[in-house]
């Protein structure tokens, strides 16, 4: 069954154009995650998926039911902000509760709902608590069980994790990731980190200046980009772009490679000078400047005695690569 279904979505602020004629299809079940830099419209798609936004165009349908008419609380979905958006003068367990005492639930069905939320997000134990009493974390797991105990037909999350430190990050997003495979729930999650694209998404949604550019898993958009700019958005350290006919190709194409891909040793293809090295303990990233000039970044696995100034040649195997176009299409 369909969660969500968008067809010519379209919404503009004035004359500014935000979003241009999308389409897509989250599967019952899907975790999704739209993932694009800033200002590319991701939030703003949500906000019209939430309700909270009027589309200008196209259709919003949700559960195979048309919503474009149906305000935000009839819609069926529940949303957690980048803010954890707590009243400060209620408990945990009032947080969670709220949405339900408004919408008449019955006082036995609260506390079962309240209860089960509480034991999956380790959240029992605090339930007396009010939000000041509670770490950054904490409070983020409480926004999440406010939506968990309505139950929604939809998860919305817009950038729940962009308040919390790098270690807290990774385990809530350990936690999140967690939490859809216990709940079988439909999730659409925005964030502007490919990490947590690519460590969450059932399938990854990659959008620039309204549109979406590529739809597919994220091992799919990783190792089949259909363009320049999805190859150069996901991955860490990023795609390396070299002009083709450094190598013999064609004026104004460009050949991309990944840095895991390049290796460091005699008979390379590229003489280049070490300019930076990055010595993660389990990984070396080096960063070399070409004799044309261009910067390419190396990702080796473990440690090595690379330093700055050195002058290494840098090969890689032609299979391994991919060729755009002067319009940055994937040839």
């Amino acid at each position: 069954m369909t969660a969500l279904s968008l067809k010519n979505v379209c919404k503009s602020f004035g004359k500014v154009e935000v979003l241009k004629h999308i389409d897509l299809e989250v599967i019952e079940g899907e975790f999704v995650v739209f993932v694009g830099p800033s200002g590319c419209g991701k939030s703003t798609l949500l906000r019209v998926i939430a309700g909270l936004e009027d589309a200008t165009e196209g259709t919003v349908e949700i559960g195979g039911e048309m919503v474009n008419s149906v305000p935000p609380a009839k819609r069926g979905i529940a949303m957690v902000f980048q803010s954890y958006a707590l009243y400060p003068h209620l408990t945990v367990e009032g947080n969670m509760a709220l949405g339900l005492r408004q919408e008449g639930q019955p006082k036995a069905e609260i506390t079962r709902r309240v209860q089960e939320a509480s034991v999956m997000l380790s959240l029992e134990d605090y339930l007396s608590r009010r939000p000041s009493e509670l770490s950054g974390g904490q409070r983020q797991r409480v926004a999440i069980g406010r939506a968990i105990v309505r139950e929604p037909k939809l998860f919305l999350f817009d950038e729940p994790l962009s308040n919390l430190d790098a270690a807290l990050r990774m385990r809530t997003r350990i936690e999140i990731a967690n939490l859809h495979r216990q709940l079988h729930a439909s999730m659409i999650y925005v964030t502007h980190d490919q990490t947590e694209a690519m460590t969450l998404a059932d399938k990854i949604v990659v959008l620039r200046d309204g549109t979406v550019e590529q739809v597919g898993s994220p091992m799919d958009l990783y190792n089949n980009p259909a363009n320049r700019f999805v190859a150069g958005f996901l991955g860490a350290p990023s795609m390396n772009f070299i002009p083709a006919e450094r190598l013999g190709g064609t004026v104004g194409h460009e050949i991309g490679i990944r840095p895991e891909r390049i290796t460091v040793g005699d008979g390379g293809q590229l003489a280049a000078t070490v300019t930076h090295v990055e010595r993660l303990g389990g990984d070396t990233n080096v960063l070399a400047v070409t004799t044309s000039g261009d910067e390419i970044t190396v990702r080796l696995f473990g440690q090595h005695p690379i330093e700055v100034g050195a002058e290494v040649d840098l090969g890689f195997n032609p299979d391994d690569s991919y060729l755009f176009d002067d319009q940055g299409r994937r040839i």
